[in-house]
C-alpha cells in the first residue's frame, strides 16, 4: 500500500525577518541605488533632440539648403535693376551717371539663372585732367553685372576667376581681397584699364567695374599724340565699396 508522502515542514511559518534598526542617517555607500524617476529617460531623450535640431538648425543657416541649391539671401532681379544701378558715391568722385548713353544688355530670367549686365558712361569735365584746353576728355563707364545662380552653387567659378579680366586672363593682375562685404569679395586691377570688385553671397555674383579712356573732342584731322597717361583708378576704391553696398542692399528690397 502507497501512503501519501508527509508534507512536514511544508507550511510551517516562516522564519521572522531580521529587522535593522537605523538610529541615524546611512552612509552614501551603504544605501541602496535610487530607482530612477519615471519619464527621466524619456526627458533625456527630448533633450538630446532638441539640442540636435538647434545643432542642425544652425548647419542649415550658416550654409544654406542641404538639397544643392545656394541660398540667394533675397536677392532677386526688378522690373528694371539697371535703372536702379544709383552710383552715388562714384558719381561724386568722378561725375554722375549718363542716363542717355546706358547700353542695357537685357535681362535673363530662368529656372536656373538670372543675370543682368549695364553699361553707363560717366563724363566729367573736372575728370579731364586739364586735357579739355588741348582737345583730350577722359571718359568712365561703369559696368554692373549682375548673376543669380539658383541651382548650382557659384563658388568654385567665383573662386576660379581671380585673374579673369574682360580683356582676357591677367597672370600679373592685382588681387585684393576686401573684408566684411558678402561671403567673399575681391579688388581686381588690370594695368590701370580697369578696376573691378566682385561680390560672392551664396548664390548671388555681383561685379561693378570702372574703366577710364581718353577721347580726342578736337578739330578734324590728325588725332595729337599728347594724351598723357592713362588715368589713375585706384583713388576710386573706396567709392566702388561704397555703391555696391547700396547695389546689395537695393537688390534685396
Amino acid at each position: 500500500m502507497i501512503s501519501e508522502p508527509e508534507m512536514a515542514g511544508a507550511f510551517d511559518t516562516p522564519a521572522p525577518r531580521e529587522v535593522l534598526d537605523h538610529s541615524g542617517p546611512q552612509p552614501e555607500e551603504d544605501r541602496p541605488p535610487r530607482a530612477p524617476r519615471p519619464g527621466a529617460r524619456w526627458l533625456w531623450a527630448l533633450g538630446g533632440a532638441v539640442v540636435t535640431s538647434a545643432v542642425w538648425g544652425a548647419v542649415l543657416f550658416a550654409d544654406g539648403p542641404r538639397d544643392g541649391t545656394p541660398d540667394l539671401h533675397g536677392y532677386r532681379l526688378g522690373k528694371d535693376p539697371c535703372a536702379a544701378v544709383r552710383l552715388k558715391s562714384i558719381g561724386a568722385a568722378i561725375a554722375p551717371r549718363e542716363t542717355e548713353g546706358r547700353m542695357d544688355m537685357g535681362v535673363l530670367r530662368h529656372a536656373a539663372l538670372d543675370r543682368a549686365v549695364c553699361f553707363i558712361p560717366l563724363w566729367s569735365a573736372s575728370a579731364q585732367q586739364g586735357l579739355e584746353d588741348e582737345g583730350w576728355s577722359v571718359g568712365y563707364e561703369v559696368t554692373v553685372r549682375i548673376a543669380l545662380h539658383k541651382k548650382t552653387d557659384p563658388r568654385a567659378e567665383f573662386e576660379a576667376e581671380r585673374n579673369a579680366t574682360e580683356f582676357g586672363v591677367d597672370p600679373e593682375a592685382e588681387v585684393e581681397a576686401v573684408p566684411e562685404l558678402g561671403d567673399k569679395a575681391y579688388l581686381l586691377s588690370s594695368e590701370g584699364r580697369e578696376q573691378e570688385l566682385r561680390v560672392l553671397e551664396g548664390g548671388a555674383v555681383l561685379s561693378l567695374s570702372i574703366s577710364a579712356s581718353t577721347n580726342w573732342q578736337g578739330d578734324e584731322g590728325q588725332v595729337p599724340d599728347n594724351a598723357g597717361t592713362q588715368p589713375d583708378l585706384a583713388p576710386h576704391k573706396a567709392a566702388m565699396i561704397s555703391d555696391m553696398r547700396d547695389l546689395m542692399s537695393d537688390l534685396k528690397s
